[in-house]
């Protein structure tokens, strides 16, 4: 989804559709299939990141003189950082090309969005690269930093980009000169383009990118959005369980009985420590596991095959931590 070709595939693909009443039983391999993709989770992250991204695009449309104000998605790892850009993303690129379709019998397409993944040990020209291989600007090796730069802003420009999603921010370290270069990059790029831009990381406000003068500067322009473990409760609210229903509601198994996964909340929180991303990876895994299994009746999930489950180290470490003498 790095370049434009991709990024349309993905958002212009209709997503997966979850099993509807009276439609007919998909084959074993279609609803593998669809757990392997799945539907996405409406979290109550994603419902904030779409509200702040259409309010903040609106706020700076119009604006000329100084960078646009912008957002930054951080959160622990397997918190569904990236889940909740891309979906905001989609949103945004299918509501532009609904207002905006293009003429008829042109070859024309509109680029409402770009996705740009912050390099390894990212550099201001690595970086920039990466904004130019995304619609395929041509880059030679000759080419300084600033002439690619012109290219991006003035092919960007054109091609009308609104939304800018920069993922893996915390890659940068503002406290190397390499760094420093690449975050006064972004900096300059905010102003440069008409487009509001969203930020995804690990931990950002304890990373460096928060700290000394740069920091400031993005602290003092962008909102942060925390895309955190769900708490079992919240007030009167339930939102871990709420969203363990809404992942209940769409799986498509022949036997599986409505209301037992609710009912292993407090298990599953212990299991994922509140992390989406462990979450829906647990009970798709379990949902594929169960199709596999020898016996058709076996179709459903249960606490016994939930534990049989091997998940990612970081929920392993939590759910099973090794003990010290």
């Amino acid at each position: 989804m790095t370049t434009w070709q991709g990024w349309h595939r993905f958002a212009t693909t209709d997503p997966p559709a979850p099993p509807q009443p009276g439609d007919p039983p998909r084959s074993r391999e279609e609803r593998l299939a669809y757990h392997s993709a799945f539907v996405t989770i409406r979290t109550p992250a994603i419902s904030e990141l779409a509200t702040q991204t259409r309010t903040l695009m609106i706020l700076g449309r119009h604006q000329q003189a100084t960078a646009r104000p912008s957002l930054i998605v951080t959160g622990p790892a397997a918190a569904g950082k990236t889940t909740a850009l891309l979906h905001v993303g989609r949103a945004c690129h299918l509501a532009h090309t609904r207002k905006n379709p293009a003429p008829p019998q042109t070859a024309h397409t509109a680029v409402p969005v770009a996705y740009v993944l912050v390099p390894p040990g990212a550099t201001a020209k690595t970086l920039i690269t990466e904004f130019a291989r995304y619609l395929g600007i041509p880059v030679t090796t000759r080419m300084t930093q600033t002439q690619i730069t012109e290219a991006v802003c003035h092919t960007y420009t054109q091609a009308g980009v609104q939304l800018v999603l920069i993922d893996e921010i915390h890659r940068l370290n503002p406290r190397t000169t390499t760094g420093a270069q690449a975050a006064d990059l972004l900096k300059d790029l905010t102003e440069r383009l008409a487009a509001t831009f969203v930020y995804a990381g690990i931990n950002l406000p304890d990373t460096p990118l928060f700290t000394g003068v740069r920091g400031a500067q993005l602290a003092g322009r962008a909102t942060l959005i925390t895309c955190g473990p769900l708490p079992p409760r919240h007030g009167s609210r339930h939102p871990f369980r709420d969203v363990i229903t809404d992942i209940e509601n769409n799986l498509d198994l022949t036997h599986h009985t409505p209301g037992t996964l609710p009912r292993h909340t407090p298990y599953l929180h212990q299991r994922t420590a509140g992390r989406i991303g462990s979450l829906t990876r647990l009970i798709r895994q379990a949902a594929i596991t169960a199709i596999t299994a020898i016996t058709a009746i076996t179709e459903r999930i249960t606490k016994t095959l939930l534990d049989t489950i091997r998940l990612d180290h970081l929920a392993e470490t939590h759910h099973r931590p090794t003990r010290t003498r």
